[in-house]
């Protein structure tokens, strides 16, 4: 494994820098990943050599960026097992495919009173889309309760679902805990009421391998940033026959079949909900982060950063006033901690001064927080590069942190 990780860090420029004159540790994943050089190099390929605007010119340079940004279609298809390329819409990321899903499915299908199911958990982009919609049409958001463990409450799961409930919305990995949701059993009891299911997998797509016609949901969102692939690009997946049935996102270029004063009629799938000149380079990005996620195998990297996780929950365990957040028995690479009479962000600080790049706040979940009554948590989150050696620098630093603010 040894010899694997040193090529595998090499292919990261950014890990051989210095911060403050100490080695780079990055361990903020879970906000972000690192990327690879293949992934550097193919957006700068594509305007060296490819930059056209796709599917509208008949040019040579057009049709052949139109086919590299298609087959990435087809290539993400494959890596989620989508039923057909039809299914998959390239969006900015995980919070514009929430937010199309809402915008969309929700003023089809939602009216007063009718249900719409989250969990306490929750990204707030898998949350505030929700109470926009809730707001517009009148429906109901219910949240389903967390254990001090940082598990969902599976029985008020089921006791939250209603013959009401058109629509249940919830995170395959928790960004905040770490904690990998039952995600295919939480579908299955959902569709017994006819609901549809939408998954936030922003941060199960980077850990295990995600398959969604067996994992049956409606709907997958994730981002290519946290894939090891460029910001500003994401993937909503469908089942076709929703995504027939839903209006349009945006007006615009591409969507349209044919336009006139009179009236409009709009394309097939999947360019009906794709409106304007798209993030072309980024959606290269993501095919070249697939290539490099397959090449150094998903199973590679979940063995891996769960062997990171069980090394670093043991040597952090050893530090005074170390208290963890949410211990669920299924988890992903992410600790969440505080250090007792310490404040998250003034350990952040001092951290990143020792060279370690950790996330602290309340990390886009401040429901999570909340529940634990705390006003941040400190998180280092794990990802294929890390090493053993840097989780010991980072607890090296925990305790010189705490001995100083102490």
């Amino acid at each position: 494994m040894k010899k694997d990780l040193k090529n595998i860090r090499e292919a990261f420029p950014v890990l051989s820098r210095e911060i403050y004159k100490k080695p780079f540790i990055y361990l903020d994943n879970a906000a972000t990943s690192q990327k690879p050089l293949r992934v550097i190099n193919r957006l700068k390929d594509y305007y060296s050599n490819e930059n056209s605007n796709i599917h509208r010119g008949v040019h040579f340079l057009s049709q052949e960026a139109t086919s590299a940004y298609e087959e990435v279609r087809r290539q993400v298809a494959h890596f989620i097992n989508a039923a057909s390329s039809k299914e998959i819409i390239f969006t900015k990321g995980t919070t514009e495919s929430v937010n199309l899903v809402a915008a969309t499915f929700g003023s089809e299908f939602l009216d007063r009173n009718d249900e719409i199911l989250i969990t306490q958990m929750e990204h707030h982009s898998n949350i505030v889309p929700w109470q926009m919609l809730c707001n517009r049409t009148g429906a109901i958001l219910k949240v389903c309760p967390m254990l001090p463990s940082g598990e969902l409450s599976e029985e008020s799961f089921r006791q939250l679902l209603t013959e009401k409930t058109r629509l249940v919305a919830v995170t395959h990995i928790s960004n905040a805990l770490g904690t990998v949701n039952p995600v295919k059993k939480m579908i299955a009891a959902a569709h017994q009421t006819k609901a549809v299911v939408l998954v936030d997998g922003a941060q199960a797509v980077p850990h295990l391998s995600v398959n969604v016609q067996e994992l049956d949901c409606d709907f997958y969102c994730f981002s290519a940033h946290k894939m090891y692939g460029p910001m500003g690009t994401g993937v909503l997946y469908g089942k076709e026959s929703l995504l027939e049935k839903m209006p349009p996102y945006q007006g615009g270029g591409e969507m349209i079949s044919t336009v006139t004063f009179d009236a409009t009629t709009f394309n097939e799938l999947p360019f009906k909900f794709e409106a304007g000149t798209p993030n072309v380079s980024g959606v290269l990005g993501l095919g070249e982060a697939i290539k490099f996620m397959n090449e150094t195998g998903i199973d590679f990297i979940g063995r891996h950063e769960h062997t990171l996780l069980d090394y670093a929950i043991k040597k952090l365990s050893r530090i005074e006033g170390i208290i963890f957040h949410g211990q669920a028995a299924d988890r992903a690479g992410v600790i969440s901690f505080n250090l007792k009479g310490i404040h998250s962000y003034d350990a952040g600080i001092l951290l990143d001064k020792l060279g370690i790049a950790l996330r602290t706040g309340h990390l886009c979940a401040q429901p999570v927080i909340d529940f634990y009554h705390v006003p941040g948590f400190i998180r280092a989150s794990f990802a294929v590069y890390n090493t053993q050696e840097e989780i010991d620098h980072l607890a090296e630093a925990i305790e010189k942190t705490r001995n100083m603010l102490i």
